[in-house]
C-alpha cells in the first residue's frame, strides 16, 4: 500500500512530467543491483487485489465496513471486486513470471482464514496453500505480511488495536498460519506500516476504522508492536527455515528553513514517523521527543512489553514513496509546507529519491543493531491509460530508476540492503483513495479486469533477463 501520509496532499496538482520513453531503466555497470543475490520483485495486498469478501468463509473486515461507510472512500468505491485475484490468482501468478520477477511480497487476509471463534477456515486456508504452492514451482521468493490492514470486523468490535487482546488474538492468528504455511513460505512479516494503521486509522480517520485522537493512536501503536513482538517467537518455532520481520513505512523530512524551529520541525516530523516505530524495535523504548508533539498520550505499557517488541529481527522491510518539508507550528510541533516547482506523482506526493539514501545512511549510523534492510515498497500512482495496446508510464520509468540508484548509493555507503521490491505489481484499490490512483506497472481495466504490461514492468523484465544472463 501506498502510504497515505496526509489527506492535504490530495489537494495538490502534480507537476507535469516530461521526460521520454527512451530506455532509461537499465542501471549502471557498477550498480549493485547487478548482484545475483539481490532480489527483485513487486508487492500487493490482499484487501486491495483480491475481492471476494463474501466467498469461501471470508468474514468482514474493517475495511469492508469502511469502504461501505458514504463518504470515506472516494467515489464511494471499495474492495469488494478489486481485482478478481482471489479467481484470478494463478494468471496472476504466471503474469509475475513472465516477467521474471524474482520475489513476490503479498498479504493473508485474516478475516479470510479463522472464524471469530479463531478457529481455522480451510477453504480461505487452501486459497493461500496453492498460491503459495505455485510461486515455490515458478522458483519466486515469497515474502508473507501477516497483516496489511484488513482487521477482522469482529475483533474492532471488540476494540480493535486499542484492546491489548487484540495482540494475543495476533498470536494465535501468526500461530495457525505458521503451521499450517511452514515450509512454502520465505520469509514472513507481521505487520505492513504500523504507522498508518495507528496514525491514519486511529489519530486521524484518514483510515479504517476511522477514529480521531492522539491517544488513540499511541495506544494502538503500542498495542501493534506488541502483537509483532508476540508473533516473532511463534514464526520461529513453527517455521525456523524462514526469515522474520516486520515493514515499516518512513518519511524523510526537511526544514523549510535553517531557523532552529524549522530544524527542530524536522526532526519531530521523522520522529513521529520513523522512530515512533523503529526505536521500540530496535532500542526497546519510545523516543520521548514523540510525546512532545503529543503531550499526555503516553501509551499503557506493561512490564516486560518492550522486551517483548524488541525481538530479534532477521529482516526490516522499508516502504518509502516521498518527502515532506515542514516548518515549525509555533507551539510544540511541525505544519507541511509544500514546495513549488517540484516534481510531484498523481499522488500530489513530491518525487525526492534522495530521502530513501538519506534515511537508510541514517538508520545505519543511529541503530547499531540495523539489520539487513528489504525495499519492500518503493512506486508512484499516475494516471495511467491503455493506448493502442500499450501503456507509456515514462514517469513512473524515471521514478524507478533514481529510486533504484538511491539505494545503489545506500548499499555502496556500507548499508545491507538485500533486495527491492515494486509497488505494486498491479493497479489496484488504493485504499481512501479507491481505483483513482494506479500505482502498478501492470494495468487493470476494472471493467473487464484485463491486464495490460505497462512499459515500465517491461524495461524491468529487460533488466531482470540481461541480469541472469550476466550471472
Amino acid at each position: 500500500m501506498a502510504n497515505d501520509a496526509s489527506a492535504a496532499f490530495d489537494t495538490l496538482s502534480p507537476a507535469v512530467f516530461k521526460g521520454s520513453l527512451a530506455d532509461p531503466f537499465t542501471p549502471p555497470a557498477d550498480s549493485s543491483l547487478w548482484r545475483k543475490n539481490f532480489l527483485f520483485g513487486a508487492a500487493t495486498a490482499s484487501y486491495q487485489i483480491e475481492g471476494a469478501v463474501d466467498e469461501d468463509g471470508r468474514l468482514p473486515s474493517i475495511w469492508d465496513t469502511f469502504s461501505a461507510t458514504p463518504g470515506k472512500v472516494l467515489a464511494g468505491d471499495t474492495g469488494a471486486v478489486a481485482c478478481d485475484h482471489y479467481h484470478r490468482w494463478e494468471a496472476d501468478i504466471d503474469m509475475l513470471a513472465s516477467l521474471g520477477l524474482e520475489g513476490y511480497r503479498l498479504s493473508i487476509a485474516w478475516p479470510r482464514v479463522m472464524d471469530a471463534a479463531g478457529r481455522p477456515n480451510r477453504k480461505g486456508l487452501d486459497f493461500y496453500k496453492r498460491l503459495l504452492n505455485r510461486l515455490k514451482e515458478k522458483g519466486i521468493t515469497s515474502f508473507v505480511t501477516l497483516y496489511h490492514w484488513d482487521l477482522p470486523q469482529h475483533l474492532e468490535d471488540r476494540g480493535g488495536w486499542l484492546n491489548r487482546d487484540t495482540a494475543y488474538r495476533f498470536a494465535d492468528y501468526a500461530d495457525l498460519m505458521s503451521r499450517e504455511l511452514a515450509g512454502t513460505v520465505d520469509a514472513w512479516a507481521t505487520l505492513n506500516e504500523p504507522w498508518c494503521s495507528a496514525y491514519l486509522g486511529y489519530g486521524n480517520g484518514h483510515h479504517a476504522p476511522g477514529l480521531a485522537n492522539d491517544r488513540f493512536a499511541t495506544q494502538a501503536m503500542h498495542h501493534l508492536l506488541l502483537a509483532h513482538g508476540l508473533a516473532i517467537p511463534v514464526l520461529r518455532g513453527n517455521d525456523p527455515a524462514s526469515q522474520k520481520g516486520i515493514v515499516a513505512n518512513i518519511g524523510r523530512g526537511t526544514a523549510n528553513s535553517d531557523s532552529a524551529a524549522d530544524q527542530r520541525a524536522a526532526h519531530l516530523f521523522e520522529v513521529q514517523h520513523n522512530a515512533w516505530i523503529l526505536d521500540p524495535l530496535l532500542k526497546g523504548e519510545y523516543p520521548q521527543d514523540l510525546f512532545e508533539l503529543w503531550p499526555g498520550t503516553e501509551p499503557l505499557v506493561l512490564d516486560g512489553d518492550m522486551q517483548t517488541i524488541a525481538a530479534p529481527l532477521d529482516f526490516l522491510g522499508i516502504n518509502y514513496y516521498f518527502r515532506t518539508n515542514v516548518a515549525s507550528d509555533g507551539a510544540h510541533g511541525f505544519r507541511d509546507v509544500p514546495l513549488e516547482g517540484v516534481e510531484r506523482t498523481q499522488m500530489g506526493w513530491e518525487v525526492y529519491p534522495d530521502g530513501l539514501r538519506d534515511l537508510l545512511t541514517g538508520f545505519k549510523k543511529t541503530y547499531r543493531n540495523l539489520p539487513p534492510i528489504y525495499i519492500t515498497e518503493n512506486g508512484m500512482a499516475s494516471d495511467d491509460k491503455v493506448i493502442d495496446g500499450h501503456v507509456d508510464d515514462a514517469q513512473r520509468i524515471s521514478f524507478l530508476k533514481r529510486h533504484l540508484a538511491a539505494v545503489d548509493q545506500a548499499i555502496k555507503a556500507g548499508v545491507d540492503v538485500r533486495g527491492y521490491f515494486l509497488w505494486s505489481l498491479m493497479d489496484n484499490f488504493e485504499w481512501a483513495f479507491g481505483y483513482e490512483r494506479r500505482f502498478g506497472v501492470v494495468h487493470v481495466d476494472y471493467s473487464t479486469q484485463k491486464r495490460t504490461v505497462k512499459r515500465s514492468a517491461e524495461l524491468a523484465a529487460k533488466f531482470l533477463k540481461e541480469r541472469k544472463a550476466r550471472v
